[in-house]
């Protein structure tokens, strides 16, 4: 798949289709509660995506003809869980527990994809700190994603900042989105600057670190969507998709207010 230059227009349904996102992902976090289940948070962010007249771009959502259809709104990931946990009834979800809600929407025709990271009750300071160094790392990729620089230049600012700290995930990675919800380029956690696809304006993707308090090593499970951290430490989460913008200027965070 070539990669797709948004238009103007797109980029514009795109904006109205990050602030929506980056709503429904404030509310949900407030939502959160010990002892609901992860499938109570998924209901909800079902009901507030379907309220602001969009789509819950994952329910259903089948990435190859080998997958199953995933079968939720929302993707509830806890703990030791590093992306894609299928919410259920069985699932409680409990103070000190890191929660990260990854949530795709398709409003008019066109998709943003964001996570991020809750940390539940009393959580203690090594893992906020996770959080915070998993935030920080996202910053620094949206900072190298300008034009002139490349996929390689973006993976290599989130790596740099963790200089090791933490189990960086190499197996998953960011992506385009807009057209649809995962196009090209393919984005690293990782890289060499200067290497991969260049940045141009109107490009749309979506850039997400994912660092674990252990090792990098992951298992994926049987249900062909949970991926944990094969040591059983914790991990976290953080996703916005951003707009490359003109001239070398910063980069445009579709989800955020």
């Amino acid at each position: 798949m070539a990669i797709i230059i948004k238009t103007a227009e797109q980029i514009d349904i795109l904006r109205q289709a990050g602030k929506i996102h980056a709503e429904i992902l404030n509310k949900l976090e407030k939502f959160i509660q010990p002892g609901m289940t992860a499938m109570e948070l998924n209901n909800e962010a079902d009901r507030l995506v379907r309220a602001a007249d969009a789509i819950p771009a994952f329910l259903d959502y089948q990435p190859d003809f080998t997958y199953p259809k995933y079968p939720a709104s929302l993707c509830v990931s806890i703990n030791e869980v590093i992306v894609h946990g299928i919410p259920t009834d069985e699932i409680i979800i409990k103070s000190g527990d890191l929660v990260s809600i990854d949530l795709g929407v398709k409003y008019k025709g066109l998709f943003t994809d964001s996570a991020r990271t809750v940390m539940v009750g009393d959580v203690s300071v090594e893992k906020k700190q996770l959080v915070y160094d998993t935030r920080e790392a996202l910053a620094r990729g949206i900072d190298a994603a300008r034009v002139g620089n490349t996929v390689g230049d973006i993976g290599h600012a989130i790596e740099s900042f963790n200089n090791k700290k933490y189990g960086n995930v190499r197996e998953l990675s960011g992506h385009g989105v807009g057209v649809k919800i995962h196009e090209d380029p393919y984005i690293p956690n990782y890289g060499k600057p200067g290497t991969g696809a260049k940045l141009k304006a109107g490009m749309v993707i979506a850039i997400e670190p994912m660092f674990n308090l252990g090792t990098s090593n992951v298992d994926f499970w049987d249900d062909m969507y949970t991926v944990t951290t094969r040591d059983g430490a914790w991990s976290a989460h953080v996703e916005h998709t951003i707009l490359i913008t003109p001239n070398g200027a910063d980069a445009e965070i579709l989800t955020e207010l």
